[in-house]
C-alpha cells in the first residue's frame, strides 16, 4: 500500500492527493502532526534520501529558528527538529513500499507510479 505522509492543509499535499485520486492510485494518508512519526523511520528516510532533502527550509517553522540553530544544523539536530516540529519535514513524502519520494511533481509521480 502506498502511503502519503504530510499535513493536510499544505497546498503541495493537496496537489499530490488530487493527482493520486485522479490517476486511480489507492493510498493511505499519514498526518505527521496527528499520527506522529517514529525517529527510526525519519532516520531511515534521512539515510535513503539525505536529511537536507527532508528538512523544509522554506517554511515559517524553519524561519522562526534561531540563527545559532540554523548555522549549526547537522543530521542529528535536523532529525531532532523535524521530530519536534513535523511541519519542518518537506512534503509530501510518498512511500511506495520500495522507494520514497519527497515533494510533488506530476511527471515524477507518473514515472514512479506508471
Amino acid at each position: 500500500m502506498i502511503t502519503l505522509y504530510g499535513i493536510p492543509n499544505c497546498d503541495t499535499m493537496k496537489k499530490a492527493k488530487k493527482w493520486l485520486e485522479n490517476n486511480g492510485t489507492e493510498y493511505q494518508f499519514h498526518d505527521f502532526r496527528k499520527d506522529g512519526l517514529e525517529e527510526s523511520q525519519l532516520k531511515q528516510w534521512a539515510d535513503e534520501l539525505g536529511w537536507e532533502i527532508l528538512l523544509n527550509k522554506r517554511g515559517t517553522t524553519w524561519r522562526q529558528q534561531s540563527d545559532e540553530v540554523k548555522q549549526n544544523i547537522d543530521e542529528a539536530s535536523a532529525i531532532a527538529l523535524m521530530l519536534e516540529h513535523p511541519a519542518m519535514i518537506k512534503r509530501p513524502v510518498l512511500d511506495t513500499g520500495s522507494c520514497r519520494k519527497v515533494g510533488f511533481k506530476d511527471t515524477e509521480y507518473a514515472e514512479l507510479l506508471g
